[in-house]
Protein backbone atom coordinates (compact mmCIF):
# COMPACT_ATOMS: atom_id res chain seq x y z
CA UNK A 1 0.00 0.00 0.00
CA UNK A 2 1.27 3.76 -0.92
CA UNK A 3 1.52 6.45 1.59
CA UNK A 4 -1.30 8.13 -0.26
CA UNK A 5 -3.17 5.07 -0.10
CA UNK A 6 -2.81 4.40 3.23
CA UNK A 7 -3.40 8.51 4.70
CA UNK A 8 -6.84 7.78 2.20
CA UNK A 9 -7.98 4.33 4.35
CA UNK A 10 -6.99 5.71 7.01
CA UNK A 11 -8.41 9.45 6.84
CA UNK A 12 -11.56 7.88 6.24
CA UNK A 13 -11.68 5.54 8.32
CA UNK A 14 -11.02 7.13 11.25
CA UNK A 15 -13.33 10.46 10.24
CA UNK A 16 -16.15 8.15 10.00
CA UNK A 17 -15.59 6.48 13.31
CA UNK A 18 -15.02 9.59 15.10
CA UNK A 19 -18.12 11.21 13.97
CA UNK A 20 -20.12 8.92 16.37
CA UNK A 21 -18.38 9.95 19.51
CA UNK A 22 -18.75 13.21 21.46
CA UNK A 23 -16.94 15.75 22.92
CA UNK A 24 -16.32 15.82 26.61
CA UNK A 25 -19.07 17.52 27.08
CA UNK A 26 -21.34 14.67 25.70
CA UNK A 27 -22.72 16.66 22.69
CA UNK A 28 -22.58 16.04 19.32
CA UNK A 29 -18.87 17.29 18.14
CA UNK A 30 -18.67 20.66 16.05
CA UNK A 31 -14.98 21.24 15.94
CA UNK A 32 -12.52 18.98 14.18
CA UNK A 33 -8.58 18.65 14.56
CA UNK A 34 -6.27 17.21 12.21
CA UNK A 35 -4.11 14.53 14.00
CA UNK A 36 -1.16 13.29 12.72
CA UNK A 37 0.26 10.05 14.17
CA UNK A 38 4.10 9.52 14.04
CA UNK A 39 6.53 6.60 14.58
CA UNK A 40 9.97 6.66 16.33
CA UNK A 41 12.42 3.95 17.47
CA UNK A 42 14.76 6.86 19.05
CA UNK A 43 14.71 10.28 20.32
CA UNK A 44 16.66 12.66 18.16
CA UNK A 45 20.05 13.45 20.27
CA UNK A 46 19.45 17.61 22.24
CA UNK A 47 22.37 18.58 20.66
CA UNK A 48 22.91 19.06 17.01
CA UNK A 49 24.87 16.12 14.98
CA UNK A 50 25.77 15.08 11.61
CA UNK A 51 22.73 14.26 9.50
CA UNK A 52 21.45 10.60 9.69
CA UNK A 53 19.97 8.61 6.25
CA UNK A 54 16.81 8.26 6.19
CA UNK A 55 17.92 4.21 5.36
CA UNK A 56 19.93 3.51 7.92
CA UNK A 57 20.59 0.22 9.75
CA UNK A 58 20.38 0.52 13.52
CA UNK A 59 21.95 -2.02 15.89
CA UNK A 60 22.28 -2.99 19.74
CA UNK A 61 25.08 -4.31 21.66
CA UNK A 62 25.12 -6.74 24.97
CA UNK A 63 27.39 -6.51 27.57
CA UNK A 64 28.87 -9.59 25.91
CA UNK A 65 29.64 -8.59 22.99
CA UNK A 66 26.93 -9.91 20.87
CA UNK A 67 25.40 -7.39 17.84
CA UNK A 68 22.30 -7.03 16.82
CA UNK A 69 21.52 -4.61 13.63
CA UNK A 70 18.19 -4.51 12.45
CA UNK A 71 17.87 -3.11 7.71
CA UNK A 72 14.15 -3.31 7.94
CA UNK A 73 11.14 -3.60 10.47
CA UNK A 74 7.48 -4.31 9.06
CA UNK A 75 4.26 -4.40 11.26
CA UNK A 76 0.54 -4.94 10.63
CA UNK A 77 -1.16 -2.48 12.18
CA UNK A 78 -5.29 -1.90 12.93
CA UNK A 79 -7.99 -0.74 14.93
CA UNK A 80 -6.26 2.46 16.00
CA UNK A 81 -8.51 4.25 18.16
CA UNK A 82 -7.82 7.25 20.55
CA UNK A 83 -9.81 7.05 24.03
CA UNK A 84 -11.17 9.45 27.17
CA UNK A 85 -13.10 7.43 29.41
CA UNK A 86 -15.10 10.41 30.68
CA UNK A 87 -15.74 11.02 26.60
CA UNK A 88 -16.86 7.77 25.75
CA UNK A 89 -19.55 7.35 28.87
CA UNK A 90 -20.98 10.01 27.50
CA UNK A 91 -21.20 9.37 23.95
CA UNK A 92 -22.47 6.16 25.16
CA UNK A 93 -25.46 8.13 26.95
CA UNK A 94 -25.79 10.50 23.55
CA UNK A 95 -25.79 7.57 20.60
CA UNK A 96 -27.02 4.93 22.68
CA UNK A 97 -24.69 2.02 21.75
CA UNK A 98 -20.92 1.20 23.17
CA UNK A 99 -20.11 -0.06 19.88
CA UNK A 100 -20.35 3.42 18.17
CA UNK A 101 -17.66 4.65 20.40
CA UNK A 102 -15.42 2.04 21.37
CA UNK A 103 -13.89 1.15 18.08
CA UNK A 104 -12.65 2.36 15.05
CA UNK A 105 -11.91 -0.65 12.91
CA UNK A 106 -9.77 0.33 10.18
CA UNK A 107 -6.78 -1.84 8.50
CA UNK A 108 -4.85 -3.89 8.41
CA UNK A 109 -1.91 -1.52 6.65
CA UNK A 110 1.04 -1.83 6.57
CA UNK A 111 4.13 0.41 7.97
CA UNK A 112 7.72 0.57 8.26
CA UNK A 113 9.99 1.63 11.13
CA UNK A 114 11.89 4.74 10.66
CA UNK A 115 15.56 2.54 11.20
CA UNK A 116 18.46 4.89 12.06
CA UNK A 117 16.29 7.94 12.01
CA UNK A 118 16.64 10.03 15.11
CA UNK A 119 12.81 11.57 15.89
CA UNK A 120 9.73 10.42 14.53
CA UNK A 121 7.87 10.18 10.89
CA UNK A 122 4.73 10.37 9.94
CA UNK A 123 2.92 7.54 9.28
CA UNK A 124 -0.97 8.70 8.78
CA UNK A 125 -3.22 11.68 9.88
CA UNK A 126 -6.83 12.15 10.14
CA UNK A 127 -9.82 14.55 11.13
CA UNK A 128 -10.91 13.47 15.08
CA UNK A 129 -13.13 15.42 17.25
CA UNK A 130 -11.81 18.24 19.36
CA UNK A 131 -11.23 17.21 23.31
CA UNK A 132 -9.40 15.53 25.30
CA UNK A 133 -7.67 11.73 25.14
CA UNK A 134 -5.50 9.98 27.44
CA UNK A 135 -5.31 6.42 25.65
CA UNK A 136 -4.87 5.24 22.91
CA UNK A 137 -4.99 1.70 21.53
CA UNK A 138 -4.21 -0.26 18.84
CA UNK A 139 -3.45 -4.26 17.39
CA UNK A 140 -0.65 -5.89 15.84
CA UNK A 141 -2.14 -8.98 14.34
CA UNK A 142 -2.18 -11.24 11.18
CA UNK A 143 -4.26 -10.67 8.40
CA UNK A 144 -7.91 -12.67 8.22
CA UNK A 145 -11.14 -14.14 5.89
CA UNK A 146 -11.88 -10.25 5.95
CA UNK A 147 -12.95 -8.51 2.70
CA UNK A 148 -9.97 -5.60 3.65
CA UNK A 149 -7.70 -8.01 5.15
CA UNK A 150 -7.77 -10.29 1.71
CA UNK A 151 -7.56 -6.95 -0.13
CA UNK A 152 -4.09 -6.28 1.72
CA UNK A 153 -2.95 -9.82 1.16
CA UNK A 154 -3.52 -9.24 -2.55
CA UNK A 155 -1.01 -6.46 -2.42
CA UNK A 156 1.21 -7.98 0.34
CA UNK A 157 0.83 -11.63 -0.21
CA UNK A 158 4.36 -12.24 1.91
CA UNK A 159 2.28 -11.47 4.79
CA UNK A 160 -0.47 -14.06 4.55
CA UNK A 161 0.06 -15.92 8.06
CA UNK A 162 2.30 -13.60 9.84
CA UNK A 163 1.96 -9.97 11.32
CA UNK A 164 5.44 -8.67 11.92
CA UNK A 165 9.08 -9.23 9.54
CA UNK A 166 12.42 -8.38 10.82
CA UNK A 167 15.18 -8.61 8.50
CA UNK A 168 19.15 -7.83 9.78
CA UNK A 169 21.89 -9.36 11.00
CA UNK A 170 22.95 -11.04 14.27
CA UNK A 171 27.19 -11.36 14.89
CA UNK A 172 27.70 -10.72 11.13
CA UNK A 173 25.25 -13.52 10.19
CA UNK A 174 21.90 -12.36 7.92
CA UNK A 175 18.47 -13.36 9.12
CA UNK A 176 15.07 -12.83 8.46
CA UNK A 177 12.25 -13.11 11.22
CA UNK A 178 8.46 -13.41 10.77
CA UNK A 179 5.82 -14.08 13.30
CA UNK A 180 2.46 -13.86 13.57
CA UNK A 181 2.82 -12.16 16.93
CA UNK A 182 -0.73 -10.58 18.42
CA UNK A 183 -0.73 -7.44 20.53
CA UNK A 184 -3.93 -5.51 21.56
CA UNK A 185 -1.88 -2.19 23.08
CA UNK A 186 -3.37 0.14 25.20
CA UNK A 187 -1.24 2.81 26.09
CA UNK A 188 -2.04 5.67 28.16
CA UNK A 189 -0.87 8.91 27.35
CA UNK A 190 0.91 10.33 31.14
CA UNK A 191 -0.31 13.74 29.76
CA UNK A 192 -3.54 13.69 28.34
CA UNK A 193 -3.32 15.14 24.76
CA UNK A 194 -5.78 17.96 24.14
CA UNK A 195 -7.04 18.72 20.71
CA UNK A 196 -8.77 21.61 19.80
CA UNK A 197 -6.53 24.41 21.28
CA UNK A 198 -4.46 24.13 17.99
CA UNK A 199 -6.13 22.98 13.94
CA UNK A 200 -2.97 19.76 13.83
CA UNK A 201 -1.53 17.41 17.11
CA UNK A 202 1.00 15.35 16.72
CA UNK A 203 0.85 11.71 18.54
CA UNK A 204 4.35 9.78 18.51
CA UNK A 205 4.58 6.04 18.98
CA UNK A 206 7.77 5.27 20.21
CA UNK A 207 9.19 1.45 19.61
CA UNK A 208 11.83 0.34 21.97
CA UNK A 209 13.87 -2.33 19.32
CA UNK A 210 16.60 -2.98 21.67
CA UNK A 211 14.32 -4.94 23.49
CA UNK A 212 12.92 -7.01 21.36
CA UNK A 213 15.10 -10.07 21.07
CA UNK A 214 16.66 -10.09 24.78
CA UNK A 215 16.76 -12.63 27.15
CA UNK A 216 15.60 -12.43 30.80
CA UNK A 217 19.41 -11.54 31.26
CA UNK A 218 19.49 -8.95 29.47
CA UNK A 219 21.80 -10.48 26.89
CA UNK A 220 20.76 -10.21 23.34
CA UNK A 221 19.36 -13.49 21.61
CA UNK A 222 19.61 -15.00 18.04
CA UNK A 223 16.19 -14.12 16.23
CA UNK A 224 16.70 -17.32 14.30
CA UNK A 225 16.50 -19.21 17.15
CA UNK A 226 14.31 -16.87 19.20
CA UNK A 227 11.29 -18.45 21.45
CA UNK A 228 8.15 -16.38 19.73
CA UNK A 229 6.72 -16.52 23.38
CA UNK A 230 9.29 -14.59 24.52
CA UNK A 231 9.54 -11.46 21.13
CA UNK A 232 6.03 -11.36 21.63
CA UNK A 233 6.10 -10.42 25.29
CA UNK A 234 9.07 -7.81 24.42
CA UNK A 235 7.30 -6.33 21.21
CA UNK A 236 4.12 -5.78 23.81
CA UNK A 237 6.14 -3.93 26.33
CA UNK A 238 7.95 -1.91 23.81
CA UNK A 239 5.71 1.17 22.64
CA UNK A 240 4.75 4.13 24.45
CA UNK A 241 2.78 6.98 23.36
CA UNK A 242 2.86 10.50 23.59
CA UNK A 243 2.42 14.01 22.00
CA UNK A 244 5.01 15.19 20.26
CA UNK A 245 4.72 18.29 18.43
CA UNK A 246 8.52 19.11 17.54
CA UNK A 247 8.68 15.29 16.05
CA UNK A 248 12.06 14.65 18.05
CA UNK A 249 10.56 10.98 19.31
CA UNK A 250 10.54 12.46 22.97
CA UNK A 251 7.67 13.57 25.12
CA UNK A 252 6.82 17.44 24.93
CA UNK A 253 5.88 16.86 28.36
CA UNK A 254 9.25 15.20 29.17
CA UNK A 255 7.86 11.96 30.90
CA UNK A 256 9.83 9.69 27.97
CA UNK A 257 13.37 8.01 28.99
CA UNK A 258 13.54 6.63 25.27
CA UNK A 259 15.33 3.64 23.86
CA UNK A 260 18.68 4.20 24.52
CA UNK A 261 17.99 4.75 28.33
CA UNK A 262 16.61 1.31 28.06
CA UNK A 263 19.45 -1.03 26.34
CA UNK A 264 22.93 -1.50 26.85
CA UNK A 265 23.66 0.48 23.85
CA UNK A 266 22.40 1.73 20.71
CA UNK A 267 24.13 2.99 16.79
CA UNK A 268 22.71 4.05 13.49
CA UNK A 269 24.63 2.78 11.23
CA UNK A 270 25.38 4.66 7.76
Amino acid sequence: MSNTTLHRVLYAGLAAGAAACSDSAGSAPSDQVQLAVNLATRPAPSAPTAAVALVSPESYTDAAGNTLTYERVQIVLREVELENESQEDACEEAVGDEDDCAEVEIGPFLVDLPLGEPGASRVFAATVPAGTYDEVKFKIREPDDDPEDQAFLAEHPEFADISLRVEGSYNGTPFVFASAVEAELELELTTPIVLGQAAEADLTLLVNLDAWFRGADGNLIDPATADESLVQDNVHSSFEAFEDEDHDGSDDHGSDDGPEDQGESATAGT
